[in-house]
């Protein structure tokens, strides 16, 4: 089986609804999300998914969310914009764009997010 990954980031601020401690105040993050997907079989170039195609895919989801209030922007104006749920939506919004771009022959696998460069989650399904 093969695995690949990409990783971009945006700039966003949140306030964690139901938290006691700081991060319930308005604060911002430099946010790095990795999108992993899986396959056995390689395309007809020995590709299992171009690189360029899935970091498109990728920052074109991430767009949503780029300089907002996340609190403001949907889903995260009903649930709490914490990494975790970030995760979930990024693989929400990524899993039918890469088994439609690879007609099921790829998977999504995983979405990592890093609210700082020691702290991260990761969503699987």
């Amino acid at each position: 089986m093969y695995t690949l990954s990409v990783r971009y980031h945006f700039d966003a601020a949140h306030a964690l609804r139901s938290y006691e401690g700081e991060c319930r105040n308005l604060h911002g993050h430099t946010w790095d999300v990795e999108v992993t997907v899986v396959g056995d079989e390689l395309d007809a170039r020995d590709i299992l998914y171009d690189f360029k195609d899935l970091k498109a895919d990728l920052v074109e989801v991430l767009s949503a969310f780029d300089h907002t209030y996340l609190n403001e922007v949907p889903p995260f104006d009903r649930v709490s914009p914490t990494a975790e749920n970030l995760a979930r939506v990024v693989f929400e919004r990524m899993e039918d764009r890469v088994a439609s771009a690879t007609a099921g022959r790829v998977r999504l696998s995983e979405v990592a997010v890093w609210e700082s460069p020691v702290a991260r989650v990761a969503y699987t399904r």
